[in-house]
């Protein structure tokens, strides 16, 4: 039998000098030593403030100075005519009265709602289906996936450029193809009715591969047994896709909807670098035309409050559905109670 090993102890002299809490609960305390007194205890306490604020005190001054005080200033511009160099007016709720009866915020508006609807289903549409076709075992599987999601890692910057000079409609190579499919030219960029269309699509290359990694991570925490259960009772790809597969993506689908709809109403960067807002308005979004009133037409309160209307659709945008779900639980829960009741 072996023999078992020599349990090891502590001195016990080391024993009698740790420090152990008193029976008054002050800790710190040294048996045979009286307690910290209640002021040495506030000095300790406001120290350890003072250490721990002097680690955070560079992150606070940060968000102060790059979010709150230009959040609050902003608002307060939104009510001043204000150009940025002479001294600002009041104009109380001028610059909101406006917006309304703007021509070219009302086209902007479009614009962005038009581009929004675009975007928005088909990103999702093509990242699920992308993410479906992905999610099987097919050789260099790991390439494909990898290839889909490199677009979305560029910056819209490097994208406008590259497909400026793709689309250019007198060198460049899009219009080189389709001269040799047969097809003329066409405008692209240049053109008022195909500009938007073209500003989704180059989005759609470079946003679709989110929506593919996001999803794809989403099916593979299906449940294998879910998907058995359900093929042993017959049930073929669509029933699967649609009693199965759907339901467990559903949280996935609403988060990719929430995220790729706010995304869309703050493009700037693309449009910024292709179109300038042309041709014609055609591409002028919400994001741009604030850029464009505050710092090229140097009417910054105007600018402030375009983009006080934004936030604020943005705010409604990401507080509907919370509202929306505890006002489902509450109706759950008095279906339950008046159930019970009875």
């Amino acid at each position: 039998m072996p023999r078992l090993p020599t349990p090891l102890t502590l001195p016990h002299d080391a024993h009698d000098h740790r420090t152990e809490p008193t029976g008054d609960g002050a800790p710190g305390a040294v048996p045979g030593q009286p307690p910290p007194t209640p002021r040495a205890l506030r000095r300790r306490l406001r120290g350890e403030s003072a250490t721990a604020w002097a680690f955070v005190s560079p992150s606070v001054l940060v968000i102060l100075g790059l979010s709150v005080i230009p959040v609050a200033w902003s608002l307060l511009l939104s009510f001043q005519a204000d150009d940025l160099v002479t001294p600002s007016r009041w104009v109380g709720l001028g610059n909101y009265r406006a917006l309304v009866q703007d021509p070219h915020f009302s086209q902007a508006v479009r614009n962005t709602l038009l581009y929004t609807a675009l975007y928005v289903p088909l990103s999702i549409g093509l990242g699920l289906l992308l993410a479906l076709v992905l999610n099987r075992r097919i050789r260099l599987v790991g390439l494909y996936r990898t290839l889909i999601f490199v677009p979305f890692v560029i910056s819209a910057t490097a994208q406008g450029v590259l497909f400026s000079f793709i689309l250019d409609p007198e060198f460049g190579a899009a219009n080189s193809v389709l001269h040799q499919l047969g097809i003329s030219s066409q405008g692209f960029l240049t053109d008022p009715g195909q500009a938007l269309l073209v500003l989704v699509a180059i989005s759609l290359w470079s946003g679709t591969g989110f929506c593919v990694v996001v999803t794809l991570a989403a099916l593979q925490d299906v449940s294998p047994s879910l998907v058995e259960a359900a093929r042993l009772d017959g049930a073929g790809r669509w029933h699967l896709l649609r009693h199965v597969t759907l339901p467990a993506l559903t949280p996935v689908l609403v988060f990719l909807l929430l995220w790729q709809t706010i995304n869309a109403l703050q493009v700037f960067d693309l449009v910024y670098v292709t179109t300038k807002g042309g041709p014609l308005g055609s591409t002028t979004v919400i994001v741009y035309f604030i850029w464009e009133q505050a710092f090229k037409n140097f009417t910054a309160g105007y600018g402030a409050a375009a983009a006080y209307a934004l936030a604020l659709a943005l705010l409604v945008l990401g507080v509907a559905p919370r509202v929306t779900r505890a006002v489902r639980g509450r109706a759950r829960a008095n279906n339950r109670l008046e159930g019970a009741a009875r």
